[in-house]
């Protein structure tokens, strides 16, 4: 049990954990997960931690399939300028390690953006807390679980 996977217990909310055998060689976590899982990769999304003018974090959950887009992640958190956050504190501000961040059951509960593909879908997948471990679980579900909010935010 992860943290990611405690929290959407304690919630009550409808979920399925999909657990998959992780290459330690593969270079895109979301696409091998899309692959190994036999899912739409649109379906599946990344977590990636942002820092907004240097002065705080914030989660940008977009799908594999497309880029997070640093002008329009730090629009949505009310910034100006986003990069990406340091490795280091991400770990230890999150609590998972890297190609394991969950945006559910952070240690610190960072503003959380969903990019809004992710309302043209009933259920779709994020990191269950580490490597090879995701949940699947509904847009809406996911935006309450995180006290997030959906936002354009991904390049094409």
């Amino acid at each position: 049990m992860t943290p990611g996977i405690d929290a959407a217990c304690k919630a009550g909310i409808f979920h399925n954990i999909h657990e998959y055998e992780h290459d330690a060689a593969s270079a895109g976590y979301g696409n091998e997960a899309a692959e190994k899982l036999g899912v739409d990769p649109a379906r599946i999304f990344k977590t990636l931690v942002v820092s907004v003018d240097g002065k705080t974090l914030a989660v940008g959950v977009v799908p594999v399939t497309g880029m997070l887009s640093m002008k329009l992640v730090a629009k949505a958190a009310g910034g100006k300028k986003a990069v990406m956050a340091d490795p280091q504190e991400v770990q230890r501000r999150t609590g998972y390690v890297l190609g394991g961040v969950s945006p559910l059951g952070q240690k610190n509960c960072l503003k959380t953006f969903i990019d809004a593909s992710a309302e043209g879908f009933d259920t779709i997948y994020v990191s269950a807390g580490r490597r090879g471990l995701e949940i699947e679980l509904s847009p809406d579900d996911l935006v309450r679980l995180t006290e997030g909010q959906f936002a354009p935010i991904r390049n094409e």
